[in-house]
């Protein structure tokens, strides 16, 4: 049974959508209109704009010199690459998600166009060859590479012409994602346990998500076998060390959020006793400090407005995973809470260091992905 979310919450993802059902059946909440204006219109800011850019290169020879738009012809836009990556999946969730009569059609019309200019076989040529051309064995892994899943698993479960169109262009430079992380994956010999992109539990999840959404049992499989091995045995995960001063994802409930994919309903309230012994059960908010950001303009400081999104989607995702009468859930919604009141009122146009990609993780947060 689905635990209630708080009311504010519930005002903030609005009522259930008549938007076209996921392949698993399950409804999709659909955002408040302003929200995905206002969202919407952050990535369509961002996803063709080159400049300010910060790129991730490896150069072999001085004609790799080049402009980001000549790197990588479809995601050089927001910043870098995997920001790029997430605002075109944040278009396509909002375009999925929220029923047309409570968007625009003038904006709907504008994601539609960003998304047909974006995504062409040629700038997908292009991807490609950049990807599998020397020195590149690394790039974006795994942040940006979990996000490119969450993009085609999105295309995938939506029921549209213009879905399958957009998947279509995608698929090759999916495929040759796909191989490259499955041959990352058995030689990973230790989880990454930061609060940056680097980290390897939000991307198992994300990886998880896409191969369950696509059928590949080899791919759920490996991520699985890592996943456990890393995990299954860990305790006392020390929450109260977190966040660290750059975070935006949290490595303790990052860590329960994957593991609630794995781990049948009982196990998993066992093993988050042993992992999380600090969820209180007295139902209060307070007991996990939101992270705090002196200045927004500072890109690496701003980080701290993402993890106060990322870890409401986290608590929200573990309380969901308990039943409805475990004595954790409502302090895990308590907190949920307040992180995600934090974390929205953060999302704005007014510094680019957080406009190019806070949004992302709000509609990841507030459309329930």
């Amino acid at each position: 049974m689905a635990i209630p979310r708080p009311i504010s919450l519930l005002l903030l993802c609005g009522a259930l959508s008549t938007a076209s059902p996921a392949i698993d059946a399950e409804p999709l909440p659909a955002v408040d209109s302003g929200l995905a204006a206002r969202f919407a219109r952050l990535a369509l800011d961002c996803v063709h704009r080159e400049y300010p850019n910060k790129i991730a290169h490896v150069l072999n020879a001085a004609a790799d010199a080049r402009p980001p738009s000549a790197l990588y012809p479809v995601f050089y836009g927001c910043y870098d690459w995997h920001s790029s990556v997430h605002g075109h999946w944040l278009l396509v969730r909002l375009l999925r998600t929220v029923p047309e009569t409570d968007m625009p059609a003038e904006l709907r019309d504008e994601i539609e166009s960003a998304l047909n200019r974006s995504f062409t076989p040629a700038g997908i040529a292009g991807e490609v060859a950049y990807l599998q051309a020397d020195g590149r064995g690394t790039f974006e892994r795994p942040y940006g590479l979990a996000w490119f899943f969450q993009l085609t698993a999105e295309l995938r479960e939506w029921d549209d012409p213009r879905a399958r169109r957009w998947l279509a262009t995608l698929v090759p430079l999916e495929s040759v994602i796909v191989a490259r992380i499955k041959t990352w994956l058995p030689k990973l010999a230790y989880a990454i346990r930061l609060g940056t992109h680097n980290q390897s539990m939000f991307a198992f999840g994300l990886i998880l998500d896409w191969a369950r959404t696509s059928g590949d049992t080899e791919m759920a499989q490996r991520v699985t076998e890592r996943s456990l091995a890393f995990h299954r045995r860990d305790r006392d995960c020390p929450l109260a060390y977190e966040p660290s001063g750059e975070d935006f994802l949290s490595p303790c409930l990052m860590e329960a959020d994957l593991m609630r994919r794995l781990l049948a309903p009982e196990e998993y309230s066992s093993w988050l006793g042993g992992f999380l012994p600090q969820i209180p059960r007295d139902g209060r908010g307070d007991w996990l400090a939101v992270g705090i950001v002196n200045d927004p303009s500072d890109g690496k400081l701003v980080h701290l407005d993402g993890v106060n999104l990322s870890r409401a989607w986290n608590l929200r995702n573990i309380a969901t995973a308990l039943p409805d009468s475990d004595p954790r859930v409502p302090a895990l919604l308590a907190a949920a809470e307040v992180h995600a009141e934090t974390g929205i009122t953060s999302v704005s146009a007014e510094h680019y260091e957080g406009g190019h990609w806070l949004a992302s993780f709000a509609t990841y947060l507030v459309t329930g992905r």
